[in-house]
């Protein structure tokens, strides 16, 4: 039995307190349950007030064999941002755009390198999906082609090594539209011609897609900010772009899509756990998974965030 929780992004008071109401006790450094283990699906860090104490909780957990967890993509950015490329910069380029975006993270690391580089070591411990028996956990989309060649056999777990990161950072590979896929989701060109800004302000010529979805026009599966949603062309969508996970497939569990309003199944057998806890208004969110094949509406559990 599994309690199945969203992204944190450095909340760590309302990570605290959803253990809590999820029956977790504090047993010396780690939370437990007698009972259930926890699986986090990444994106425990960037943005929120409290970066290494969400990290001085969930790694006991984890490390004690009272939760499992996935790579998120703020994990992997880390990763890469502290990773030199061997040409005299990093693997993620420290730009003023990429260390604005991390420097929630970087801020609280910056009297103690080596307490950050140690951190970042350990994220890179963290597999890049799990699939166990009776259910599924990635951090953003799980397409079976792209697990398949990453794990180069069945029910491997992978996680990244130098020469895997390497490439997931060299746009243009293969192992980079793979990890891209499986850790920020499934994109699809849009018709010539056609783009919108994002929630960045950044004009994009790719959209997002609800790839667990039904429909037929890129409207019909756009996925991202509302108010870019009448520049998304109602055109048809020719070809086999999208991902589909059948529902005859394990229970799968994935967070990063900053959902809104009262969890809900994205599917029978699909829930995202990513409420937008890092944004005013949002609630860190846990799924109580008792080895359902469908998953349940009252399966949720939330905690709101707080000032």
């Amino acid at each position: 039995m599994y309690d199945l929780i969203g992204d944190i992004h450095g909340r760590a008071d309302e990570l605290e307190a959803l253990l809590v109401r999820l029956g977790y006790r504090r047993q010396g450094a780690a939370y437990r349950h007698t009972s259930r283990q926890a699986i986090f699906v990444g994106d425990f860090v960037d943005r929120g007030p409290h970066q290494r104490r969400v990290l001085d909780l969930v790694r006991p957990m984890i490390d004690g064999g009272a939760a499992l967890a996935v790579m998120g993509n703020h994990e992997f950015n880390a990763i890469a941002y502290h990773t030199a490329d061997g040409a005299g910069g990093h693997l993620r380029p420290r730009n003023e755009r990429n260390t604005h975006q991390h420097r929630a993270f970087l801020d609280e690391f910056a009297d103690r390198p080596a307490v950050w580089a140690e951190a970042v070591a350990w994220f890179r411990t963290l597999p890049l999906w799990l699939d166990l028996p009776g259910l599924r956990v990635i951090h953003a989309c799980w397409d079976a082609a792209a697990i398949r060649r990453l794990a180069e056999g069945p029910g491997a777990e992978v996680r990244l090594d130098d020469a895997l990161l390497h490439a997931a950072t060299r746009r243009g590979t293969w192992q980079y539209r793979a990890v891209e896929t499986l850790l920020k989701g499934k994109e699809i060109d849009l018709p010539e011609g056609a783009g919108y800004a994002d929630n960045d302000g950044i004009r994009r010529h790719q959209m997002r897609v609800r790839w667990w979805g039904q429909g037929r026009t890129y409207r019909d599966l756009y996925l991202g900010p509302e108010s870019a949603a009448p520049h998304i062309p109602d055109d048809p969508i020719d070809g086999d772009h999208l991902v589909t996970y059948g529902r005859h497939e394990k229970p799968l569990f994935v967070g990063h899509y900053w959902m809104q309003g009262t969890p809900e199944p994205l599917a029978p057998n699909i829930a995202c756990l990513d409420y937008s806890v890092a944004k005013p208004g949002g609630k860190l969110v846990a799924y109580r998974w008792d080895g359902e094949a469908v998953l349940r509406p009252d399966g949720f559990v939330a905690c709101e965030r707080g000032a």
